[in-house]
């Protein structure tokens, strides 16, 4: 995410998610560390504004300065807490294609208990989120309210990043829906691939 896409989440989901969540990779090859394996600085996710602080200059240079890098050989795994402080490694080999699967397991309780159909929802809601032109504050309520805001789980080979680090979720469509004046057409369509691209 963006520092302004961190930003927006309150503090205590930042702190629960790292109770919720586990990373981790499989590595598909060897991966010498001038290969680039994964960085990770031991102990950062006791950090409490870790999710915002990875961005900021400060906190990247004590990052690169003390973080460590696991060689792993083919058939490895590591796992780790999302909120431990980790980047992709440089690959400055001349011959091998890091090669991994990347998981991200997340509790149960970290989603509620009904399902809820966000796309229907949004559908409904447009035409009128449009024509009330809402301030910005009671408009992100709303968007908040209705909408996907997190843009996993998503199929990466047809909904990859484009312009940032995640691809643009449900809410993100919505408010830039909104910002450019879409019509009911354009927005349904917009939202219609939005979800297909999510799609196994």
């Amino acid at each position: 995410m963006t520092q302004q896409q961190a930003e927006a989440f309150p503090a205590h989901s930042h702190h629960l998610s790292a109770s919720l969540t586990l990373q981790g990779a499989v590595a598909h090859c060897d991966m010498p560390i001038e290969s680039g394996p994964t960085k990770l600085l031991p102990n950062s996710q006791r950090y409490g504004p870790g999710y915002v602080a990875t961005l900021l200059p400060r906190f990247r240079e004590v990052f690169e300065a003390r973080c460590v890098q696991l060689p792993l050989e083919k058939g490895d795994a590591v796992f780790f807490n999302p909120a431990l402080f980790h980047a992709a490694g440089e690959n400055r080999s001349e011959n091998i294609h890091r090669m991994a699967n990347l998981m991200q397991i997340g509790s149960a309780m970290g989603r509620t208990l009904e399902r809820i159909d966000r796309t229907e929802m949004v559908r409904v809601l447009f035409p009128a989120m449009r024509d009330l032109d809402l301030p910005g504050e009671a408009r992100a309520a709303v968007i908040g309210a209705v909408a996907e805001g997190y843009p996993f789980p998503t199929n990466l080979d047809t909904d990859p990043p484009i312009g940032g680090l995640a691809s643009e979720s449900q809410a993100g469509l919505l408010a830039r829906a909104l910002d450019e004046g879409m019509s009911d057409h354009e927005f349904y369509a917009a939202l219609g691939q939005n979800r297909a691209r999510r799609m196994p």
